[in-house]
């Protein structure tokens, strides 16, 4: 069996959940005996009832600040820890460096099988949010770094996201894995979906939408995109939010403060992945000028819907944009954001072949990435198995 470890998975949504959904979803429709190992988060009995792999859960409570994410406690769980007693695995993956990490690392080392671990997200970030001292936050990053030292094989998800895993120090080998989406939809239904959803939200046929999908939180760069949309509020656009974090409040605020209340439209967590797709079908342009990602989802599912992305020079998210052929880049600077969303608005021919090209250069299928998951997989238990002469 594969078990796959993460410290959230849905109800909760992020893109490393949906990552570790995708991975056991595809991972059993091709054959394999695959389980997920996570903590409890409230409404996750439906998604047992609805998964075909087992979700084994544990005891959690809400981390302060951080809502909706979790912190697992699994030896305050008496039920799990019998189940977990009688879980055999023949190769575990990590897919962050924390509570569900130490379960993995401890299932490696007592069943003497390989530990395989993703580095996705800029953990020193969140630390420095939530920890005031530095010293304390330097220790927890070189905790991080303990964790993926102790793997057999430890993968990044493009190879842009290696300097930060260096910068904390880091000095393994890594091997590019890269995410998938599961949003491929043929043309002319994207067509469809693009028409029925502007309906649905009330776009006047001139109107530029613009679109942000992701967690609500100052580390996106969320200010930036409402500090660029003051600049050019006399045009005629709209902005909508998807997703929810612990600043929504803050949001809100800057939102009405900037005079932008009339523009923006928060829509909260979208569960419904269908309707999440039409959404990225009926936007024109996807915002996202975050420093803090590493390889987000959300911009491979626009674009897979034909929307591409309006990001920032040099960060690490932006790997895969090839400027104005795939995607869209500026820099670092409010202004030169703002004067971008004007020019393209101008250029509806140019975002409508930008769009299509991303989707057939960033936007792979996760069972495309699956089989190439199985494969290394195999060869890691192989290399396994010579190594330790089993």
């Amino acid at each position: 069996m594969i078990g796959l470890f993460n410290d959230n998975f849905p109800p909760v949504l992020d893109g490393v959940a949906l990552t570790v959904q995708n991975y056991a979803y595809w991972l059993h429709q091709k054959g394999h005996n695959v389980s997920v190992i996570t903590p409890y988060a409230p409404g996750a009995g439906e998604v047992i009832k609805e998964a075909s792999y087992p979700v084994y859960r544990f005891t959690s409570i809400p981390i302060p600040f951080r809502h909706p994410y979790r912190f697992g406690m699994p030896y305050f769980s008496p039920i799990f820890l019998q189940e977990w007693q009688n879980m055999k695995f023949d190769l575990v993956h990590a897919h962050c460096p924390f509570t569900t990490a130490t379960l993995a690392r401890s299932a490696a080392k007592s069943q003497h099988i390989p530990l395989v671990a993703t580095f996705h997200s800029k953990y020193r970030q969140d630390f420095e949010h939530n920890v005031p001292s530095k010293d304390i936050v330097d220790m927890m990053v070189k905790r991080v770094v303990r964790f993926y030292e102790k793997a057999d094989e430890v993968w990044i998800p493009q190879a842009a996201v290696e300097p930060t895993l260096r910068e904390y120090g880091y000095k393994g080998a890594v091997t590019v894995v890269e995410n998938g989406n599961d949003f491929s939809t043929p043309v002319e239904q994207i067509k469809v979906m693009r028409k029925q959803m502007r309906e649905e939200l009330g776009l006047e046929q001139d109107e530029l939408m613009l679109l942000f999908v992701g967690q609500h939180i100052w580390e996106k760069n969320i200010g930036f995109i409402l500090d660029s949309l003051a600049l050019i509020r006399d045009l005629p656009f709209q902005l909508f939010m998807v997703g929810t974090g612990y600043a929504v409040h803050d949001i809100r605020t800057k939102i009405k403060q900037l005079g932008l209340a009339a523009k923006v439209t928060m829509l909260g967590n979208i569960h419904d992945r269908e309707r999440l797709k039409r959404i990225d079908a009926a936007a024109d342009l996807f915002l996202f000028p975050s420093l803090y990602d590493n390889a987000p989802l959300v911009v491979r599912e626009a674009a897979a819907m034909h929307t591409p992305a309006l990001m920032l020079q040099d960060s690490t998210a932006a790997e895969v944009i090839q400027p104005d052929k795939n995607g869209f880049l500026t820099p670092n600077d409010t202004q030169a954001y703002a004067d971008r969303i004007r020019f393209l608005m101008q250029q509806p021919e140019l975002l409508e072949r930008v769009g299509q090209n991303a989707s057939k250069t960033i936007a792979r299928s996760w069972e495309d990435v699956m089989d190439e998951v199985i494969l290394r997989y195999r060869d890691i238990k192989e290399s396994y198995k010579i190594k330790h002469g089993k």
